[in-house]
């Protein structure tokens, strides 16, 4: 059963009382049947007022749901003959990190993405989606072996951060992460990535130094968690609703100050209402993304990645 978000409870009590009444219609004489069909454009109309306003805290919520699809999921569903890579050829493979080779179509691409569990067994696993440094050289390997094979690199992107753990400090956590921020700028094959759910500090950035950069329509992206911010900024950690409404670190807010390159529209309610829809959607964003790069020579992707950098924010001296 899906997990039911604070928002979306005057959407769960109109359907249950929609539920009531057709279950004592079939089971009586008695005909309800306008008063059902009342309520039902009633609900849609409810569905369409919340889901369509929500506030930043509301797609946080969205982007956390535990049915919410997994890198993994969509890689299923987009691509074909997928066939998983592993290692980093220095330590080990990392769990929360998949990537490998795979058709988009008839084109040969590299996919990588953060992977997180669906329930405890998974997420132990899975590192609870946070991976160690041995995953950003393993996603590094498939990166420079895409451009080696003159391949486009699809990443996506859900992680609550890289692993801040002791064990992941001694292998050198904060430089695997810069590693690929300098690699991945000087790629000269399409890079594509796109946060399919949460994207938090360097664990985003490692994977996500892109010509295009695109967000799903619930997802976060920022350089702390709304709870970690409202912890040091306001010393209260309950304030990451409000905190989430002053970081902008919503799709809408990213797109308006030129931080994404686009918003990929999501099924009403969010993602997990409909993986297989959702996955249509997000196909279309990376066609539409390949298209705009083809025939770039690598010097002008490297000139365009940068460029798009460079334009990024405002400063002064």
């Amino acid at each position: 059963m899906s997990k039911t978000l604070a928002f979306e409870e005057p959407i769960i009590k109109l359907q249950e009382k929609i539920k009531e009444l057709e279950e004592f219609t079939n089971s009586s004489e008695v005909d309800l049947s306008d008063e059902i069909e009342k309520l039902k454009i009633r609900l849609k109309n409810l569905e369409k007022d919340i889901y369509e306003n929500m506030e930043p805290w509301d797609r946080v919520q969205v982007a956390r749901h535990p049915q919410r699809p997994t890198s993994l999921d969509y890689i299923n569903e987009i691509f074909n003959d997928f066939i998983e890579l592993h290692g980093d050829r220095v330590f080990g493979d990392d769990a929360a990190i998949v990537g490998g080779i795979a058709f988009f179509g008839d084109m040969p691409v590299t996919v990588i993405g953060e992977q997180r569990g669906r329930d405890t067994k998974e997420n132990v696993k899975r590192n609870f989606g946070m991976p160690h440094p041995e995953g950003y050289r393993k996603a590094l390997r498939l990166m420079k072996q895409a451009e080696k094979f003159n391949r486009p690199i699809i990443c996506l992107i859900d992680t609550k951060g890289a692993y801040p753990g002791k064990a992941a400090e001694e292998r050198g956590q904060s430089e695997a992460i810069a590693r690929n921020l300098i690699e991945m700028a000087g790629l000269k094959v399409p890079v594509i990535s796109i946060v399919i759910g949460e994207g938090a500090s360097g664990g985003a950035l490692a994977i996500g130094v892109a010509n295009h950069l695109l967000m799903l329509e619930n997802s976060w992206c920022s350089v702390i968690s709304p709870e970690g911010a409202a912890s040091i900024l306001w010393r209260d950690s309950s304030l990451a609703k409000q905190m989430a409404e002053a970081m902008k670190i919503t799709a809408p807010h990213l797109e308006e100050m030129g931080i994404i390159d686009g918003i990929v529209p999501e099924v009403m309610g969010g993602a997990h209402r409909d993986p297989k829809a959702q996955s249509v959607f997000i196909k279309e964003a990376i066609e539409k993304s390949l298209s705009a790069f083809k025939g770039m020579d690598g010097d002008s992707l490297i000139q365009d990645r940068y460029e798009k950098y460079r334009n990024v924010g405002v400063f002064t001296e």
